[in-house]
């Protein structure tokens, strides 16, 4: 296989400035290039930047996908490495999910306590503390 940048964008679903940049970062090896100096990727660019675009989709970070990047480069190595990985971002989802459900019952409770009055008399936005802000 030998196809162009924007091939590979195509293919693996991801904008040609995003894939300059995990060029640029390390998450991609170097192309090689024509005599013209045009970027040509092969399958295994391909499979890469699928990797690092699920990844990224799942959330992890550019730190975390380079780890995870090295340990498939050594498929023999016990996966222990991935799995802390997983485990850490799993436990920052997590937190999220927690943050956002209070989050969820702040706003909740705001807008129960709304009857529908005047904005003058607004739970929401007594709730904010706009009401309270200094005029300009």
């Amino acid at each position: 296989m030998d196809i162009s940048i924007g091939d590979l964008s195509r293919r693996a679903e991801v904008k040609v400035p995003t894939i300059r940049y995990y060029e640029q970062i390390g998450l991609l090896p170097p192309p090689q290039r024509t005599e013209g100096q045009q970027r040509r990727y092969g399958a295994a660019a391909v499979a890469r930047l699928n990797f690092i675009r699920h990844a990224r989709e799942l959330g992890f970070e550019i730190d975390d996908i380079r780890e995870l990047l090295a340990l498939s480069d050594q498929p023999d190595q016990p996966c222990a490495n991935a799995d802390q990985i997983a485990q850490r971002h799993l436990d920052a989802v997590d937190q999220r999910i927690r943050q956002l459900m209070a989050l969820r019952g702040e706003l909740r409770k705001m807008l129960d306590s709304c009857d529908g009055g005047r904005v003058a008399d607004c739970r929401v936005i007594e709730s904010l503390g706009l009401s309270a802000a200094p005029a300009h």
